[in-house]
């Protein structure tokens, strides 16, 4: 039997340990389960559920939170998921009321899908931009192309990389990109006279690799990094691209990436994401702003 939205379930704190309810969860939705994915950011983020007294999760959710631990700059909400039998009962609402009291003053992001963008405008959230998927095998350049260096990251690069993350997203990400080395296959910088300019990585995601964070000085800074992930995968790769990037996605396209979504990129207390959009070309993950 299904349970009604203002029945007297909680919302509690999700920890690793919800990680398998999480992927069923997932799964429950037509979703891949996703558990490389959700393991990060049960363990960066701040989980939000709610019970299934019959077992498993009626929903969840995650914020991710960059900036100072006490009084964050932005919070990320990704992962909004309600179980399909208790859909249309208004359980997503009620979960994202509750993410938008706790946050305090602490402004708010989210990627939305077309499904899910209707709730998040009711709640107040705004537009403020979009991000295309892309998916494919990537065809590589004829080697006529300009090329910038890159190689692989290392751990004295990760003080650098911090400094560049900031400086580009507008807020610290400590907490998640010192995960990187760890939750990739690949971590990469862009160099130029012994300078980092730009990073990106490439990360297991079922039968792909995801091409995020990509943080690059300019366009061909960017594509020279996309370019060496993939000369070291023969997994497809998939990459959430602002569609400001216009010579990006094009050049993408002509590489074999096809695109298969368009998500809303929404905010809540404040007009415009921080930090610097032209070098920020694609997020970690949508989950994680």
């Amino acid at each position: 039997m299904s349970t009604p939205s203002d029945g007297p379930l909680p919302i509690r704190r999700l920890t690793p340990r919800d990680l398998s309810a999480c992927a069923d969860l997932s799964e429950d939705r037509g979703w891949p389960r996703e558990e490389h994915k959700w393991r990060l950011l049960l363990t960066a983020g701040k989980g939000y559920g709610i019970d299934d007294p019959g077992g498993g999760l009626v929903a969840a959710c995650v914020i991710t939170e960059y900036g100072p631990g006490e009084r964050p700059h932005l919070g990320a909400v990704g992962m909004v998921l309600v179980a399909e039998r208790h859909s249309r009962q208004g359980i997503g609402r009620r979960l994202m009321r509750h993410i938008v009291s706790v946050r305090g003053t602490t402004p708010l992001t989210l990627y939305a899908t077309p499904y899910g963008r209707p709730l998040y405008e009711e709640l107040g959230f705004k537009v403020t931009g979009r991000s295309e998927m892309l998916h494919g095998r990537f065809t590589p350049p004829d080697g006529r192309e300009p090329r910038v260096v890159t190689r692989a990251a290392t751990a004295e690069d990760l003080g650098s990389i911090l400094r560049l993350d900031e400086e580009v997203f507008g807020a610290d990400r400590t907490l998640l990109i010192t995960r990187l080395p760890a939750f990739s296959d690949l971590l990469r910088v862009a160099v130029d006279d012994g300078r980092i300019v730009g990073y990106a990585a490439a990360w297991p995601n079922m039968d792909t690799h995801v091409v995020g964070p990509l943080i690059a000085r300019d366009t061909e800074t960017a594509k020279s990094l996309i370019t060496s992930l993939a000369a070291r995968t023969d997994r497809p790769l998939r990459t959430d691209i602002d569609v400001r990037h216009e010579g990006l996605l094009a050049w993408a396209k002509t590489r074999g990436l096809v695109s298969v979504a368009e998500n809303s990129v929404m905010t809540y207390g404040i007009t415009e994401l921080p930090g610097d959009w032209t070098r920020r070309f694609a997020p970690l993950t949508v989950a994680a702003g």
